[in-house]
């Protein structure tokens, strides 16, 4: 027995194609860049240990953060895995839907950055679950952060934009009658 789709949703062929291939090509992108820039800085450089870039605006500087951004929870570990993990399944049930190539890259983005960041949680130091998050780039007064953590911001900042433009994981606009379909 097959569900049929909604009355008012558009025939299979007049959709624009899934884009599960190109969520997880850009999370596996941002994943093998977080690690390997966190696996080179770390034989690099020394915990702590600063090497100025530009002056003093922006430096390479080593730091294991076991907290959130802005040293948010540090005491916290734990529970900032358990978020990233419901992160990466909540992405994993949108995945079906996805059609729109916007919601495709910010997903992405955010998927990758929270696969990197949980990797460390789950395979540094000091333990799984507890292990603290290598941060590397220091630009001005912003805290140090790394590849994953400048790719969840990205794609969150898209995720709200494509939310503000009406734009639905299905390629549509929110609201647009079946003649507006709009492929991004």
């Amino acid at each position: 027995m097959s569900s049929a789709p909604p009355a008012d949703s558009p025939p299979e062929a007049d959709r624009p194609p899934k884009r599960i291939g190109m969520l997880v090509a850009i999370a596996v992108t941002i994943v093998l860049l977080d690690l390997v820039t966190k696996i080179v800085m770390v034989s690099w450089l020394a915990d702590g240990e600063r090497v100025p870039l530009i002056g003093d605006l922006v430096s390479f500087t080593l730091i294991r953060n076991p907290g959130a951004a802005f040293s948010f929870a540090t005491g916290m570990t734990w529970v900032l895995t358990l978020i990233a993990v419901a992160v990466v399944i909540g992405i994993a049930r949108f995945a079906r839907r996805l059609r729109s190539k916007g919601w495709a890259l910010a997903l992405g983005l955010v998927l990758g950055g929270a696969l990197g960041n949980l990797l460390d949680r789950f395979f540094r130091g000091p333990g799984p679950l507890q292990g603290h998050v290598v941060d590397f780039v220091s630009v001005g007064w912003f805290p140090v952060f790394n590849v994953a953590d400048s790719a969840i911001t990205v794609g969150g900042v898209l995720l709200v934009l494509l939310a503000l433009l009406g734009r639905d994981l299905d390629g549509t606009r929110a609201g647009a009658h079946e003649d507006e379909k709009d492929p991004a």
